[in-house]
This record gives structure tokens, C-alpha cells and sequence, in this order.
């Protein structure tokens, strides 16, 4: 089997469910029943994967795969990422605000004086939401949130992400609350202490 020219990764394989060959699976498709729509599912290895039935559990969907009949094949699958090739997915169904991560791979993170702030590497999720990484010459990998605040525009065509880089935390924020260096606060006139009365 060739390798697929533009992967883009559907699912991870997780522990095996029953005796059947099941596997529980992570899904990244907005319904997690859909990973099977787009075609058969490829590892990175080359192997092919056509889903026989799948159904929805809590937190993932439960897959048996043609081929896979017992517990210990299922098992052999833990951790396997599985892709399609990009050709496969459908562009004219996305509304106009929408997008997949893989075509954010590769876009500038520009401030609105257009400084750079390295290339999008990677869209990672640990659970507290969609985090993209940047990596730039000279500079070490971030990781900012995913979000309204800190992404203010996407630009695909022009292969750019317009960025406030106080909200994605890469400058830091002027803190006006602290006293300056000297400990004394600035137009503040010293207070005398009044005496305590009996």
C-alpha cells in the first residue's frame, strides 16, 4: 500500500473492548460516528482499515475493523493513529468560518504590525481546548490557545493567522498594579498615622 500523499490524521486507536476485536477509538471528526464517511482509514505503516460497525460510548466510539475478529489483534492496534488522504475530505460543505486544522499547518502568526511570530506546527488539544503551536527561526516552539481573543482573523489565502499576542500570551502584559522598583508608589503622598484614641 503507498503512502498517503497529504494525511490527515481521523482517529487514535485505543484499548480493545470485548472479546469481539472491538477498539475503543478517539475520534477527531465533529461526530465521531462520521470517521468511517470519508473512506477507509490508513496507519502511517501503510495497513488499510474499513470499519464493519461503529457506535457511540462515552467519550470515544467503539469500531470493529474488517480483519480484526479477537481480543489480542485488537489490543496489538493501542495507539495506532489512523488518516486519510486530504483529497477526501469535502471543502464545498464548510461554511465560510469554518476549516480543517491540517489547513492551518503552515500559516504565519502575525500581529497587526505584522510581526512574525513563527509558523503554526501543530493543533493540539490536552483537554482544556484547541492549543496551536508556532515555531519560528530562532525562536523556541509556543503553544497559544485556540481562541476568539488570542486568533482574530484566518487568512488561507494569504497563509496567515492575524494574532493579539498579549491574549496568546506570547508578551507579556503591562502590569500597572505593582509598585516601581524603589517600593515607592508613584504620586502617592505618604499618610501619617493617626493616634489611637482611649
Amino acid at each position: 500500500m503507498a503512502k498517503l500523499e497529504n494525511p490527515i490524521l481521523m482517529a487514535v486507536i485505543g484499548a480493545a473492548q470485548g472479546l469481539r476485536g472491538e477498539v475503543r477509538v478517539r475520534a477527531f471528526t465533529e461526530d465521531p460516528t462520521a470517521i468511517g464517511d470519508y473512506g477507509n482509514l490508513h496507519s502511517a505503516d501503510g495497513r488499510v482499515f474499513e470499519i464493519l460497525e461503529i457506535r457511540e460510548a462515552k467519550n470515544v466510539v467503539i469500531v470493529r475493523f474488517r480483519g480484526v475478529n479477537d481480543r489480542n489483534a485488537a489490543e496489538a492496534l493501542n495507539g495506532l493513529e489512523l488518516f486519510i488522504d486530504r483529497d477526501n475530505l469535502p471543502d464545498d460543505e464548510l461554511e465560510e468560518d469554518e476549516f480543517y486544522y491540517a489547513d492551518l499547518e503552515g500559516l504565519e502568526a502575525v500581529d497587526a504590525e505584522g510581526t512574525s511570530y513563527g509558523t503554526v506546527s501543530g493543533v493540539f488539544d490536552f483537554g482544556a481546548g484547541d492549543l496551536l503551536e508556532l515555531k519560528g527561526p530562532g525562536r523556541r516552539p509556543a503553544l497559544i490557545p485556540f481562541s476568539e481573543a488570542a486568533v482574530l482573523e484566518i487568512d488561507l489565502e494569504n497563509g496567515r493567522l492575524l494574532i493579539d499576542p498579549m491574549a496568546a500570551g506570547l508578551i507579556d502584559t503591562p502590569d500597572t498594579d505593582l509598585p516601581p522598583p524603589d517600593g515607592k508608589p508613584k504620586g502617592d503622598k505618604p499618610q501619617k498615622k493617626k493616634p489611637k484614641e482611649d
